[in-house]
């Protein structure tokens, strides 16, 4: 799944903080080095996409705008007892991947929705890399080198973004948020939104009374759906704009659903259910999951955390009417969409449940398991569910887009003698931290043997 970022670019997804939110427990001190400039050396990147330093009193600041080796003036923005937050905000001696950043919003205190606008792009695919690889070894245990692979939809890293998320000001203005604030950040076009959302306009009316308003459209800008939520206010007038527009869930105009391709089935997507924003994001992870999976006529799959299908169709076309697909999802909407994407596939059974051990053990004896849970993973407790199924699943895709919960999740089934004989990374957010993973785990010797 995709990430959402601190600007609102992501889609309702329900997840939580990029994972380097201040620690539990931890009370901000009275304010000393607030404001303050430090002369800093940037270590490694961090979770959060910001790099590592060290101030003089011994506290870590984690540094964003910077890259790993530059000397920079960083002015300090948020501390605490333990570690301080900063910005870059004079690079002294740069790293030779520094770049320009193509976004005029981007930088210190501007807009909070891309983390790395100031890296070229194949330093910012082998900073994932480390990443993934650190969270890997000090989670998992696993030490193995992952590349994280271009996809096709990204020219120089922009113009990708299917769904753009975007905050209101007080004058009805659309924007971001800048970085950890609720301050919007005015911009009409977003540089990393795919053209078929910049031809929807948004930016070109004024949106008072609404608190958000989200553009979803497809590729090839076939269709496009306006989103709107304005909590208790009341949205002025109908600004016009070229797609269906959702107010507060009510259909003002149609159409209310976004139409997707994906390996030659057509997916409808209404607002609020979770989809992959990368225009190649969809197919690229499908196949891979397929590929991962080698499903088998007759075999019987669950599709955890299902959202709108996307897993469930292909999959239920691979086992064919002798086997079955049950879909597991907990959001009604998602469900719904699901539905109607499986439609005349009487081999899928959609089930409006959370995914915990309970719904493990209702699974029955699958032979294969799709795993796509929100950031926060599936947790400790699914995991160990799928490690008691007797007999186990013959394998279990995970697709997660945070490296962190991956790499404890996947530790269970390690754990309990499953292996991992492909993981793989994919480029699915340009220009941010985040990153999309698949793994695939093999139950133990002997249960993936040929049919």
């Amino acid at each position: 799944m995709a990430p959402t970022t601190a600007a609102g670019h992501g889609g309702v997804d329900h997840r939580p903080d990029d994972g380097d939110g201040d620690p539990a427990g931890v009370v901000p001190p009275p304010t000393q080095l607030l404001g303050t400039r430090l002369e800093l050396v940037a270590g490694a990147i961090a979770a959060g996409g910001g790099c590592v330093a060290r101030a003089g009193d011994g506290r870590v600041v984690f540094v964003r705008h910077a890259l790993p080796g530059e000397l920079v003036v960083a002015e300090v923005t948020a501390e605490t007892t333990s570690f301080l937050r900063a910005d870059a905000v004079e690079i002294v001696e740069p790293a030779p991947d520094r770049v320009v950043a193509p976004c005029p919003h981007a930088g210190p205190g501007r807009c909070g929705g891309c983390d790395w606008q100031h890296v070229a792009l194949p330093a910012q695919r082998s900073l994932k890399a480390e990443l993934v690889g650190e969270q890997l070894r000090r989670l998992a245990g696993v030490d193995r080198p992952v590349g994280v692979e271009e996809v096709e939809g990204a020219p120089d890293g922009l113009g990708w973004r299917t769904r753009v998320r975007f905050a209101v000001d007080g004058s009805g203005r659309i924007g971001l948020h800048r970085h950890r604030s609720h301050i919007v950040e005015p911009v009409a076009h977003c540089p990393i939104a795919s053209a078929a959302v910049d031809r929807v306009d948004v930016g070109g009316s004024l949106w008072k009374g609404a608190h958000h308003v989200e553009v979803t459209a497809s590729p090839d800008g076939g269709t496009a759906v306006v989103s709107v939520e304005t909590g208790r206010r009341r949205l002025v007038g109908r600004p016009g704009v070229a797609a269906g527009l959702v107010v507060n869930g009510r259909t003002v105009r149609r159409p209310t659903r976004v139409r997707f391709d994906v390996l030659g089935h057509r997916f409808e997507v209404g607002p609020g259910v979770f989809w992959q924003v990368h225009p190649g994001g969809a197919a690229c992870l499908t196949r891979t999951v397929l590929d991962g999976l080698a499903p088998r006529p007759g075999e019987r799959v669950a599709d955890l955390y299902a959202g709108a299908g996307l897993f469930t169709v292909p999959l239920a076309r691979a086992v064919g009417r002798r086997g079955s697909v049950v879909s597991v999802e907990r959001s009604s909407r998602a469900c719904a969409d699901a539905v109607r994407n499986a439609s005349g596939l009487h081999h899928v059974e959609i089930v409006r449940s959370a995914v915990d051990a309970r719904a493990i053990a209702d699974l029955g004896r699958p032979d294969l398991v799709v795993l796509d849970p929100a950031r926060q993973g599936a947790g400790r407790g699914v995991m160990a569910a799928l490690a008691a199924l007797e007999p186990p699943p013959r394998r279990v895709a995970y697709v997660s887009c945070d490296p962190a919960s991956f790499a404890r999740d996947i530790r269970v089934l390690l754990d309990a003698g499953w292996t991992v004989p492909s993981l793989r990374a994919f480029d699915l957010f340009p220009m941010t931290e985040h990153v999309e993973l698949v793994g695939i785990l093999v139950s133990p010797a002997g249960s993936d043997a040929p049919a």
